[in-house]
């Protein structure tokens, strides 16, 4: 083949290509695709980190802690305090604070965690039991008569002050399109705000002191009442502004409602891990390797020292230590009662052989005639044959026990 027949046919295959390259490039259409990632690590350890972020947007001071120790210098004044942790390990002495730093002026919310006990007539929910506030399963509403504070009374009338968490009303009527919902009426405002509580708990008001609530078809989930100087919020649940709700219906705006112009203080966790629960999370390895180490320095610590003892022989056993191991195993399996009561039968039989009649004899003149017969005193005839006590002997009681008895039957 030429040279030019070479050219021809490469010029060709480059031709070739480059048009099959132009046709595939005016195939291809450009498009976009948005790569959701799942919320960052700080999102998904922090449940009300959303919550934060859309407070500081709308201009509310807001800042984080994690112990109730922060309220010796919180002032009560122009402050909220979202109580939205769990309060399982607080104690009344804590409870007390919190209402007396309310009492000052501040504004405190916090979340029902426990279910009113009708039997004990308590909660256990330090904060509600104190406030008079009492939360039920809404299943259990058809079972209260008599309520005098009704979950939704016709006559409530919305209140001018943006702190009081405006009451609902007419929320039941029949024309109510969205009864899972609670709605949250305001002065001046035809349509209520919408927010997404679970409709399984009922706040109820035993005291009467609620001035502000919020319902849902079928339960009450927001109460505030004044307290003090202040006022205090009782939500049924938490949920509405966690990450995952906050977005919902208008979750978010009764947060700012409930915050607006005051400070914030979030305390979303008020129990903090100990040593050992950290060192697990952060140094699993490492606690591995220790544990490693210590049990081979207990093996290494622990071995033995010198020779091992030679079994014994079987040639060296003796008859004295045949009749001490039967001993040894009697006295283990049928007990001290047993071998002393087996000891003092063998002395009545003795006597019997050597007096007939002995049995019929009562309790004192056996011993008399014992007495007679072996010529011991009647305090040596007492300790061998007295009844024995219920309780374990101690060794040297049952050694002594079993001394007065063999002195007995080898006098007879």
């Amino acid at each position: 083949m030429s040279r030019r027949t070479l050219l021809l046919l490469g010029g060709a295959i480059v031709l070739a290509l480059g048009l099959l390259a132009s046709y595939l490039l005016s195939q291809l259409q450009p498009y976009q695709k948005v790569v959701k990632h799942g919320p960052t690590p700080d999102a998904r350890a922090d449940t009300y980190l959303a919550a934060e972020y859309f407070l500081r947007e709308r201009g509310v001071q807001v800042q984080r802690t994690d112990s109730l120790q922060t309220l010796t210098n919180l002032p009560s004044q122009g402050q909220t305090l979202l109580l939205l942790g769990d309060r399982g390990n607080m104690t009344p002495r804590q409870a007390t604070r919190l209402l007396d730093w309310a009492a000052k002026g501040g504004h405190l919310l916090f979340i029902a965690e426990r279910v009113w006990d009708e039997e004990d007539g308590k909660s256990g929910d330090l904060l509600l039991d104190q406030l008079g506030v009492q939360q039920i399963l809404s299943e259990d509403l058809d079972d209260i008569e008599d309520d005098p504070a009704p979950a939704n009374p016709p006559e409530a009338t919305p209140s001018d002050d943006p702190k009081d968490a405006a009451e609902s009303a007419e929320d039941s009527a029949p024309d109510d399109r969205y009864p899972d919902l609670t709605k949250l009426y305001l002065a001046n405002d035809e349509a209520p705000a919408y927010i997404g509580f679970d409709t399984e708990f009922h706040l109820y008001d035993a005291k009467n002191r609620a001035h502000a609530w919020a319902n849902s078809g079928q339960a009450t989930h927001l109460l505030q009442l004044y307290h003090g100087d202040g006022l205090v919020t009782v939500l049924s649940d938490p949920w509405i502004w966690q990450t995952r709700d906050i977005k919902n219906y208008d979750n978010a705006w009764l947060l700012w409602y409930l915050t607006q112009d005051s400070a914030v203080t979030l305390l979303s966790r008020s129990d903090r891990d100990d040593l050992l629960s950290l060192l697990l999370r952060h140094f699993p390895q490492a606690l591995v390797a220790l544990a490693l180490l210590l049990l081979l320095g207990l093996l290494a610590a622990g071995q033995r020292q010198g020779s091992l003892l030679a079994p014994a022989s079987r040639a060296r056993r003796q008859l004295e230590e045949h009749l001490r191991g039967g001993a040894d195993f009697l006295l283990r399996h049928s007990g001290q009662h047993s071998l002393l009561q087996a000891l003092q039968r063998d002395i009545q039989r003795r006597a019997r052989q050597r007096h007939p009649g002995f049995e019929r004899l009562d309790v004192a003149s056996q011993w008399q005639t014992l007495g007679r017969l072996t010529r011991l005193s009647p305090t040596a005839i007492s300790q061998a044959m007295r009844p024995l006590p219920a309780q374990r002997l101690s060794a040297s009681d049952f050694t002594r026990q079993v001394t007065h008895l063999q002195t007995l039957r080898n006098a007879l």
